[in-house]
């Protein structure tokens, strides 16, 4: 797990928006949709396009609006992160 991986996990304990997480971990867009999609990728983090719907986005979807999504750890994330 990378340090940026930590530190986006860390703030991902409870769904959280886009803008907020990105006003929280101090990354530039373009390096926490980075981030982002390797969380997901690992299934460390999944993707909500409301806070009940959950969802899993191609690539194309993600880059096209990553912005507009909400974020939450999952469970693997979630112990990946407490085990560090």
């Amino acid at each position: 797990m990378t340090d940026r991986e930590f530190d986006v996990l860390d703030e991902l304990y409870f769904l959280t928006s886009f803008q907020e997480l990105s006003e929280n971990c101090g990354l530039s867009r373009e390096a926490l949709s980075l981030v982002l999609w390797e969380l997901m990728k690992k299934n460390w983090a999944n993707c909500y396009r409301k806070y009940d719907q959950e969802f899993k986005p191609t690539k194309e979807e993600f880059e096209a609006n990553f912005a507009d999504y909400h974020y939450l750890a999952s469970k693997k994330g979630l112990m990946a992160h407490n085990a560090r």
